[in-house]
């Protein structure tokens, strides 16, 4: 754990009281990728948590909800936090996703209950109270969570919902058949698209395929990468990923 405080730099915090969860989760935003490279480089995700943190921390990869939040989740238990695994169903629109599409976090201390989520890609830089009905500013947007008629919560961002969070606890294996299905399903957005996608001091990087879209603040750069040796200096210099191969992107057969 000591590494991996090193990974993504923080200091080891006294106590684990608010301050520090906040600065722990600012600190992997900005330091451990979203992305689904190891879809698209024929690498199973496994959903057990010595790998999730070795991927993490010694390989410096990033990864998608089960993998980044099951790892931090590791790391905040190590360090005195209370932390229960939630199921969510993302938001597409006038659907949700199916049973456990997503992974956050419930972390507990003396200041309340907390959601924690470094694995949903452009989301909260900071914990959002569960037991708040109001609005939550955050720089990330405005953040919202309504109770609906089954219990569960939804979580809103400027207005638009996110996901449907249960309140249930859950154990990592309740995720590994929805995880398997967006490894291998025709109807996965993660099968369908390759992404690699870091928060910024000043905004956000992200590559898509060979496209690298650049924001800081209202403006947005955009620039096509044309060679393979100029798309993994890419991968390296904004999100510290080195690779020795390219991911296959979705319907290109020359990785």
């Amino acid at each position: 754990m000591d590494e991996y405080l090193k990974r993504i730099g923080a200091a080891r915090p006294s106590i684990p009281d608010m301050e520090s969860l906040r600065e722990l989760q600012l600190r992997h935003l900005l330091t451990v990728p979203f992305e689904n490279l190891s879809i698209h480089l024929g690498e199973p995700v496994v959903l057990d948590e010595q790998a999730l943190v070795e991927k993490v921390v010694e390989r410096r990869r990033g990864g998608f909800c089960y993998e980044l939040n099951g790892a931090f989740a590791v790391l905040l238990r190590s360090l005195g936090y209370e932390v229960t695994l939630l199921s969510a169903r993302a938001s597409g629109g006038d659907t949700l996703g199916p049973p456990f599409d997503h992974l956050a976090l419930r972390v507990d201390d003396a200041s309340g209950p907390w959601l924690v989520d470094v694995g949903f890609g452009r989301f909260s830089r900071y914990p959002l109270r569960l037991d708040l009905r109001t609005d939550q500013p955050d720089p990330g947007g405005t953040f919202r969570i309504a109770e609906t008629g089954d219990g569960d919560l939804d979580v809103l961002k400027d207005g638009t919902l996110e996901y449907r969070l249960e309140q249930r606890p859950r154990a990592m294996a309740d995720f590994e058949a929805t995880c398997w299905w967006h490894q291998t399903s025709p109807k996965s957005h993660f099968t369908r698209s390759l992404i690699c996608s870091i928060l910024t001091e000043t905004g956000r990087d992200t590559l898509s395929d060979r496209l690298l879209i650049r924001t800081t603040g209202n403006d947005r750069q955009e620039r096509h990468l044309t060679t393979d040796a100029e798309t993994l200096a890419a991968y390296r210099d904004h999100f510290g990923v080195e690779l020795t191969r390219l991911p296959t992107a979705p319907g290109r057969s020359d990785g």
